[in-house]
């Protein structure tokens, strides 16, 4: 599966670092995806997707799959919500949502919600 991140602080990319996967590429204003892909984002604001996240899933939401978003807790409901808006607007399921750059147990979860994903029916995009 391939790999797609955007990270503004670095947290989402130490956490990408602990991934087992080869094919992983950060976004830019340019990037194009064909092929199907997870997302890790994070969050900005009081739970808002990034522009450049949000630009890059306009032009590839196609071959979307999961995503997963970093956060912080104290935020409360809007820990990590770029996530579920993701989800909510293109029809995928939220594979994590984790703190900063994540933990050991995150990576795990993270693994095993991408490893669901062969097993779970997408029903279409947006």
């Amino acid at each position: 599966m391939k790999i797609v991140f955007d990270s503004k602080t670095g947290n989402v990319k130490r956490f990408v670092a602990k991934l087992p996967f080869d094919d992983i590429e950060q976004i830019d204003d340019m990037t194009t995806v064909d092929k199907p892909f997870v997302l890790i984002t994070y969050t900005t604001g009081f739970g808002d997707l990034s522009p450049r996240t949000r630009v890059f899933l306009e032009k590839n939401h196609e071959q979307l799959q999961g995503v997963a978003a970093s956060g912080n807790r104290i935020w409360g409901d809007r820990f990590a919500r770029s996530a579920d808006t993701i989800a909510n607007m293109y029809n995928v399921p939220v594979l994590h949502k984790f703190e900063l750059s994540g933990t050991s147990r995150d990576v795990d979860a993270f693994l095993q919600g991408v490893n669901s994903i062969g097993t779970s029916s997408k029903v279409g995009s947006a």
